[in-house]
């Protein structure tokens, strides 16, 4: 999700660059990033609040602020992006979106980091597996295996 998180910010700052270089009208671009304003914070926010459940403090501490300044903008009705204004609010936009690129890029890795530790250290959970003297016979038929008695 991280990842997704990640792309979706690429995703963003192409479009903004794609409008200062007069590729796309205002009114095509806001139509085309409304569509993901919502989906990027809720999945943002569905993230942390994971972090918080699994006790995970460092990540939830750092994604955090980011989720109460969604919720702002989504109070104040300001998370939507206006073709009228795009052009004077610009330079504000990118400046968000490359704000929150840093902070996916450093968290990504942070992730990654994380989840190669838990590996190595063998805290990582594991499949339970059974042995064979628990099993019975018929329990083997389902994987086609016969058993001689």
């Amino acid at each position: 999700m991280a990842a997704a998180l990640l792309f979706s910010m690429v995703f963003f700052i192409i479009m903004f660059s794609d409008l200062e270089c007069d590729y796309i009208n205002p009114i095509d671009l806001c139509n085309k990033l409304n569509t993901f304003v919502l989906p990027e914070m809720l999945a943002h926010a569905f993230l942390t609040l994971c972090f918080l459940l699994t006790g995970q403090w460092i990540s939830f501490l750092v994604n955090a602020p980011l989720v109460g300044y969604n919720v702002n903008k989504i109070l104040t009705k300001n998370h939507m992006y206006d073709a009228t204004e795009i052009f004077r609010t610009l330079s504000g936009h990118k400046k968000e979106c490359f704000i929150k690129l840093g902070l996916y890029l450093v968290s990504f890795f942070y992730y990654l980091y994380r989840m190669i530790l838990a590996l190595i250290s063998g805290k990582a959970g594991r499949a339970t597996v059974l042995p064979l003297d628990d099993c019975k016979m018929n329990d083997l038929d389902l994987f086609g295996l016969k058993m001689d008695d």
